[in-house]
């Protein structure tokens, strides 16, 4: 599928980004060349933003060099393409620094800096902790608010803030709340993008003036994605809800474990990687990869004979 890409030398998070997992060897080591293949066909398929080294690519359980590989991996793959945007999310405001920095020196477009996990900073300690990171770096932030995961949520006004300063370029909203989501996009500065962290909340958070999501599900079927968040920014709504619908079940199937165990099973089963997670992750337990299945033979990516 054509696509017109954000030039990385203004790297806009708008659009369809792709939360990339990491594909591990037998060995445990990153599958480089498994990851430069999955970017090409992501790139090929009208992905406009990649986003290595988050949740999805068990960015808390790579080592910095390990870090470091997967990005330069995935900057070479883009070759100017596409931006990359690298997850540098740590309870230690330290380390999240020194990542960004190393995630910038491999070429990476910018990064995606999510709460502090454990520590519960307060909303002045979080300012603080983007503040480092983003200078760290000196590469355009998204904020990554994500409360489920880290038990710290950054507040739309505390947001806001940040977004008069340069660095911070967008927001990946991923609480879930609706009226803080709609409160951004009726307060942020120009040129500030909201971004749904999502799949299910890309049709209302892009209806109500979003920019763009950060997907799970484009691993699987990034055409449809991409056309999904297309439709719904040129405010084709039937069609964006004939997408949304049609892929709903997947989008809920996706989350039947922690991500990215039931996404990896399904790339498995499509023969683009192995299934391997790293502790304290599992795969994918039997009852819950029927019902993965189910979802993907449904949609049509797998067929009933797989």
């Amino acid at each position: 599928m054509a696509s017109s890409h954000s030039s990385p030398s203004s790297p806009d998070p708008s659009g369809l980004s792709v939360a990339l997992p990491t594909p591990f060897r037998e060995d445990g080591s990153p599958n480089l060349e498994v990851l430069a293949r999955h970017v090409e066909w992501q790139i090929r398929e009208g992905v406009s933003v990649l986003m290595p080294c988050g949740t999805t690519g068990e960015g808390s359980t790579l080592s910095a060099d390990e870090h470091e590989s997967v990005v330069r991996c995935c900057v070479e793959a883009a070759a100017g393409r596409v931006p990359v945007y690298v997850g540098v999310g740590s309870s230690a405001t330290r380390v999240a620094m020194d990542l960004s920095r190393r995630a910038a020196g491999a070429g990476a477009h910018g990064i995606l800096c999510g709460t502090p996990p454990y520590n519960r900073p307060s909303q002045r300690g979080l300012l603080a902790h983007f503040r480092a990171v983003a200078d760290a770096g000196s590469v355009p932030v998204v904020i990554y608010n994500i409360p489920s995961r880290t038990g710290c949520t950054i507040l739309p006004e505390t947001i806001l803030e940040l977004a008069e300063d340069t660095p911070f370029v967008g927001v990946k909203e991923s609480t879930g709340q609706l009226d803080s989501v709609m409160a951004l996009i009726a307060s942020r500065p120009e040129g500030f993008r909201v971004l749904a962290g999502d799949d299910w909340l890309a049709l209302p958070i892009l209806a109500a003036g979003g920019d763009g999501l950060v997907s799970v599900t484009a691993n699987q079927i990034p055409s449809d994605m991409a056309r999904l968040v297309e439709a719904s920014r040129q405010g084709l709504m039937a069609e964006a809800r004939e997408i949304h619908y049609r892929l709903l079940p997947l989008f809920r199937a996706n989350f039947v474990d922690s991500n990215p165990v039931p996404l990896k099973a399904s790339l498995a089963l499509l023969g683009r990687m192995d299934e391997r997670v790293r502790l304290p992750l599992v795969r994918l337990a039997p009852a819950q990869r029927e019902v993965l299945e189910t979802a993907l033979r449904d949609v049509g990516i797998l067929t009933w004979e797989t």
